[in-house]
């Protein structure tokens, strides 16, 4: 029974030391404080404590409390704080206050924790900020959503957007989430969906010098450079008429399968000759 609880415990300092900023977001805050009091029995974790805090603090707002009686206990529980001790050596202990940090506004989304929301969970945070619709967000936000999430957009007439077999229908078939934005008798709507996760690969070198491939734990979202919000009806190019082709329009490539330049340029004289 020791032994199975000590394994526990080590495989607890693990997950501590494996904690990113990304993952931080899957987790509660008793996970937190579990963590931590297995954690702190190493040694290489107390030594960079602060490493881990400042991890911590990317998903949960941290409160250090320095006397914990059982009103401020009640106090700060009452405003969604979990509360406990983190004793890091024998005579030295902290008193914390954890509380997950809310995603409310647009301005709380970031790269760290927009693939750990539901396409549910964006769109009821971008019908909170809303009013000028997609384009009304900044660069900068557009570029964490679609870090996370496929966003196309269509602008219609009210009568027309939930039109059987258009674009509306065909993207919550397809799994979208919607959000619709008034403007005036028009509606633009804004599909939501979760992008599937990719894992990025980068290089180290061994001792030959020669690279490796290896997964990076805590790679950054791969973003494609092509977004672009779509419209309803999409831009067709067309190949020119037979009949418009012009001398400056038209150009081609010929292979007269001459090895030598020069034999080449004598075969072109002799017929100009001829």
């Amino acid at each position: 029974m020791a032994r199975q609880k000590k394994e526990q415990e080590d495989n607890n300092a693990v997950s501590l030391k494996a904690l990113t900023k990304s993952s931080v977001w899957d987790i509660q805050e008793n996970d937190i404080f579990r963590m931590l009091e297995s954690g702190v029995k190493d040694a290489d974790v107390r030594e960079n404590f602060r490493h881990y805090v400042d991890i911590i603090r990317c998903a949960f707002e941290i409160v250090d409390i320095p006397e914990l009686t059982p009103n401020v206990k009640k106090a700060y529980t009452k405003q969604g704080y979990k509360v406990g001790e983190i004793k890091l050596e024998e005579e030295n202990h902290l008193n914390w206050g954890l509380r997950k940090k809310p995603i409310m506004r647009v301005t709380d989304l970031t790269y760290e924790n927009i693939r750990h929301i539901s396409a549910a969970k964006l769109i009821e945070v971008l019908d909170r900020n809303f009013g000028g619709g997609w384009d009304s967000l900044s660069q900068s936000i557009q570029d964490i959503i679609q870090s996370g999430f496929d966003i196309s957009t269509t602008t219609l007439p009210k009568d027309r957007l939930h039109k059987k077999g258009g674009m509306y229908e065909k993207k919550i078939e397809d799994g979208f989430e919607v959000l619709e934005v008034a403007k005036g008798n028009w509606v633009e709507a804004i599909f939501a969906k979760p992008k599937p996760q990719q894992e990025r690969l980068r290089m180290k070198f061994n001792d030959e010098d020669s690279p490796v491939e290896e997964e990076d734990e805590d790679a950054d979202v791969i973003v494609d450079d092509d977004y672009k919000n779509h419209d309803e009806e999409e831009s067709i190019v067309e190949d020119p008429n037979d009949d418009e082709i012009t001398e400056e329009n038209y150009s081609t490539m010929m292979d007269l399968g001459s090895e030598d330049p020069d034999d080449e340029a004598a075969q072109l004289i002799e017929f100009v000759d001829e």
